[in-house]
Formats: C-alpha cells, sequence, structure tokens
C-alpha cells in the first residue's frame, strides 16, 4: 500500500459510493455528516462479501486453508494499518472495535498500572466525550485527576495555560488531532515534545483526523494515536490502537479470554507477547478487511492533493455560509479541519437539522458528544456540517440554498 496514490478528482471518488446515488424525501443525498460516519466505497462493501462468500472462517488457531487465508488478510490488515500510520512494526498495531474502546483499553490497562494519588492527566475541553470519560472513570479509580486545559476564543488550545498545567505531576496528555465540533487541528507534536520534557506519555485522539491527512506517529513521537474504521470509509465495530513497543510491552492485559494466552492452567497463566495480548477473543476479521479495502481505496489518491481540495471546499463554504442571515460559525482556528458547526439565529439546531432532510441533505445537531467544548461558547447545541473528499460546491451551494429558504420563511 502506497504512502501516496494517484490523482483526485471528488468526481472520481463519489463514482465509488452506491449511496450517494439514493434520494432520501424525493432529493438526491447530500452527506454532510462526514465527523460522525462516511459513507463507505463499494470497493470495501465488495471486500466484506468477498470475505464472507469465500473466507469467513477464524484465525490464528485453525490449521485448514480457510483459517490460513482469513489468519493471513487479517494480519495483511495489521501491516497495512502500521503503514499508513508510519508506524515501525505490525506488532504495534492493536485492533479494538473502535476510537473509544481503544481509550479505555489504555486507561484501564497502561492507566491501572500507572496512575495513582496525585497524578494528572491533562486533557484540552476540546476533547470528545470518549476521551475525557475513560480518563474520569480511572482517576476515580486511581485517585488522580483530570485536569482540563482551557481553550481560547478562536477554538485553539491555550498553549500557555498548557505549559503552565504540565508537571512532575503530570503522567498523561490526551489531545485530539482534530476536533469533531470546531475543527481544530492543535500542534500536536510540539505538544508532544514539551508533555515528554516531564516524563508524560501521550495519547492522540486521530478518529478525525486520519481521513483528512496524513499521519505519521513516529514523526509526532506520539506514545499512543488511535481511530475508528468507520470515520475513514471503513465498516463500524473496527478500530485500531498504536502503541510504541516499549510502551504495549509494559501494559498487563485489560480482558481475558482466548487468543491473547500462552497457556492457561488452574495454577498458572502466561500471556502471548502483544499485539495479540490485548486482543481477548475473537477479533472483528471481517472489519479488518474491510479496513484494509477502505485504506488502499484511500491511498489509491495523492494524499495531498485531498487535502488541498478538502481547504479548499471549506473555504467556499465558509464564505457561502456567511451569506446566511442569522448564521454564525464557531470556532475559528486558523488550522483545522472541514468540519463547519453553526447557529442559525431563531432556529434550534435539531430544527435547522430537520429542515436540511427534507432536502436530502444530512447534518448533525445537538452537543455532538463534545459538551465542553461547546460550553466554551455559551452553547449546549449546534448544527454541524462535515465535509469529506466527495463532497461537492454544488453540494454547499444546496445547503446553504436550503438554509436561505429557511431563513426567508420565517416570520420577522
Amino acid at each position: 500500500m502506497g504512502r501516496q496514490g494517484g490523482a483526485f478528482s471528488p468526481e472520481t471518488a463519489r463514482k465509488d459510493f452506491p449511496i450517494l446515488q439514493r434520494l432520501v424525501n424525493g432529493h438526491p443525498l447530500v452527506w454532510l455528516d462526514n465527523a460522525a460516519t462516511t459513507q463507505k466505497p463499494r470497493q470495501v462493501i465488495e471486500a466484506l462479501a468477498a470475505y464472507y462468500s469465500a473466507t469467513n472462517s477464524n484465525i490464528h488457531r485453525g490449521a485448514h486453508t480457510l483459517a490460513r487465508e482469513a489468519t493471513e488478510a487479517y494480519e495483511a490488515g495489521r501491516a497495512a494499518v502500521a503503514e499508513f500510520l508510519g508506524a515501525a512494526s505490525p506488532e504495534n498495531i492493536v485492533f479494538v472495535r473502535g476510537t473509544t474502546e481503544a481509550i479505555n483499553l489504555v486507561a484501564q490497562s497502561w492507566g491501572r498500572a500507572n496512575l495513582g494519588p496525585g497524578d494528572d492527566i491533562l486533557v484540552p475541553v476540546l476533547e470528545h466525550h470518549s476521551d475525557i470519560v475513560p480518563w474520569q472513570l480511572i482517576a476515580k479509580e486511581t485517585r488522580a485527576r483530570v485536569v482540563p486545559v482551557p481553550l481560547g476564543p478562536d477554538g485553539q488550545i491555550d498553549q500557555n495555560a498548557y505549559a503552565d498545567l504540565l508537571s512532575s505531576r503530570t503522567q498523561l496528555v490526551a489531545i485530539s488531532h482534530a476536533s469533531n465540533v470546531l475543527g481544530t487541528v492543535p500542534p500536536v507534536r510540539e505538544m508532544t515534545a514539551l508533555a515528554h520534557r516531564y516524563g508524560a506519555k501521550v495519547l492522540v485522539d486521530g478518529a478525525q483526523a486520519v481521513a483528512h491527512f496524513p499521519v505519521d506517529v513516529q514523526e509526532m513521537d506520539a506514545d499512543f494515536y488511535v481511530f475508528s474504521g468507520h470515520k475513514i470509509f471503513g465498516p463500524t465495530g473496527i478500530g485500531v490502537l498504536y502503541g510504541k513497543p516499549e510502551v504495549l510491552e509494559g501494559m498487563p492485559p485489560w480482558q481475558g479470554g482466548g487468543n491473547m494466552i500462552d497457556s492457561v492452567s488452574f495454577a498458572r497463566t502466561t500471556y502471548a507477547p502483544v499485539p495479540q495480548r490485548l486482543e481477548a477473543g475473537t477479533g472483528h476479521i471481517s472489519g479488518v478487511v474491510g479496513l484494509l479495502a477502505a485504506l488502499n481505496w484511500l491511498t489509491s489518491f495523492d494524499r495531498g492533493a485531498v487535502a488541498a481540495y478538502e481547504q479548499g471546499l471549506m473555504s467556499y463554504a465558509q464564505q457561502a455560509l456567511a451569506m446566511v442571515p442569522g448564521l454564525e460559525t464557531v470556532g475559528a482556528a486558523p488550522d483545522r479541519i472541514a468540519v463547519l458547526t453553526f447557529t442559525l439565529a431563531g432556529h434550534d439546531p435539531v430544527t435547522v437539522a430537520d429542515w436540511l432532510d427534507r432536502d436530502g441533505i444530512a447534518i448533525r445537531a445537538g452537543h455532538h458528544c463534545a459538551q465542553p467544548a461547546l460550553a466554551h461558547y455559551g452553547l449546549e447545541a449546534a448544527a454541524r456540517a462535515s465535509l469529506a473528499l466527495y463532497n461537492t460546491s454544488e453540494e454547499v451551494d444546496q445547503l446553504v440554498a436550503s438554509l436561505r429558504r429557511l431563513t426567508d420563511s420565517t416570520p420577522s
């Protein structure tokens, strides 16, 4: 799987997505809820069908042909993820259900082994609930504390406050590589380097980043990096935990069962080496097959061209939305992904989403599992349009036209 692919155009990408051909309420689907989940190209759908049609088997344990083929496919997926993230070895990759399970695994395994009374876990206000609640749970158990890192007015992490909060008590810093509600892309490499000066480990939540720009975990020096397959054009129920080898080696099992053991007796059980030690039970084999197909599909395009296209589309959308009366966008970090969260004066976000759905336009409304980030702006809910490589300026125009019809229909 190459790190850089061939030419990119949104029209070429769109042809691979059967769902983008369907009608919703009599209108062609405009999918602008990519931060919640991305749609799946036919290559992923076909890979899943082919696996279940011809290769379905459990892995690692069988001596028959299908077991060998399924195991080879599963481990090919692990190798592809390692290459995609710039990891040194496939053994640095642990398969999980998704970003949420990956963070919980680190909290319950690494956290339980390394956190204690008086220790600090630094978590920016920017974070998704999945990167807040697991740390609260393990902090309560270990008597550590979760310390919020404040945001500036534009939605960037306050770097001066971050530097002040770091200390010898800091054991872990948890940072999103891109925010699901503000789009903010923090200076992760610099924040990681600063945390390492204090001996702290750094977990980077890449759920919103991996579909939008290339990631190199060794270059950023992250101790942990996590993401979900369904946000990068792959299936639901499959996710990835990357860990530095020396960190993974020191993590005790989180769950027990088959696959993660070397030998079992009632007198003494010994465990398999990583990554199997952290993968109890039958894994989501078809999910890995689908994720492999998704990564192969995405890297068939020039990632730089994809990122440039999305940035251009976001700029176009920002200018177009500014023409909607009463619309205010939330967050204005200069380095960001194509996530556009907004409020519309006189209209509840759920009402806005329902109106757009009548025109076949799918956006998200609510707190986006990032209540502290929205509270920073005095909000409990907002509407969010999130873009991907298959979205177009024509779809942005449809979004804006529908919003303008809503404002025009409202009595003044």
